[in-house]
């Protein structure tokens, strides 16, 4: 079964998901954290705007991986690296070449082929899993989530204000929303569901009501949950 959480950037995807598949006792799949460790590749080697075709080159010779809670990139644990506000920047470097895009979507479909899932990211109901059994699009304000990334960012001790990360938050959700392949977009069949004012349990509670509710009155239990799936 696979489950999948798509929405903008700072709606705490990544957190909940990863909070959701630990309680259904599915796999966990950061989509996010893999077109962040390109764009770290492709800053590390100096690339930008003009080095698309290297950037998909090397996207084919990459090895990403997770270890738990930690993205490797090449075997370096990279999970604080790829949450710069740098990287951040450059993610449409990766997000936005098509040829890196069809990699990493082919990477996701092989990682979900024979296991149980939850996948979160832009185009996860729309593109890598359209036949998923269960779709969330989870939201919340641009203040909200402006306000999210700069705690995190400043709990890392990276200067920054709230405005610069609202203003790049901006600059994110239009090319999320126009990027000719995998633009971010709720799937006609997906659960929308507003994290403004909720906890993180609150929102994993309704999120584990929504995949009980998409799979009730089927026969097969659905490790560490109290539901059945087919």
């Amino acid at each position: 079964m696979v489950v999948t959480i798509d929405g903008p950037a700072g709606a705490g995807k990544s957190t909940i998901a990863r909070r959701l598949a630990e309680r259904l006792g599915f796999a966990f799949l950061d989509t996010g954290a893999m077109y962040r460790a390109v764009a770290l590749a492709a800053l590390r080697r100096g690339w930008g705007d003009n080095d698309a075709d290297q950037i998909a080159q090397v996207a084919q010779e990459l090895a990403i991986d997770f270890d738990g809670t930690r993205t490797l990139l090449d075997g370096e644990d990279v999970s604080q690296a790829i949450r710069t506000s740098e990287v951040s920047a450059a993610v449409y470097l990766a997000a936005d070449n098509i040829a890196v895009r069809r990699r990493l979507v082919e990477l996701q479909q092989q990682i979900g082929a024979n296991r149980d899932l939850v996948t979160e990211g832009r185009d996860q109901g729309t593109v890598a899993f359209p036949q998923a059994e269960c779709k969330i699009f989870l939201t919340a304000s641009p203040a909200e989530r402006a306000r999210r990334r700069f705690e995190e960012l400043q709990s890392r001790g990276e200067p920054t204000t709230f405005d610069e990360v609202l203003a790049q938050q901006t600059i994110r959700d239009e090319r999320d929303a126009t990027r000719p392949v995998g633009a971010l977009l709720k799937a006609a069949d997906a659960v929308e569901v507003c994290t403004d004012g909720l906890t993180l349990e609150q929102v994993v509670d309704r999120l584990d009501e929504i995949v009980a509710e998409s799979v009730q009155g089927s026969e097969t239990r659905v490790p560490g949950s109290g539901f059945r799936v087919q």
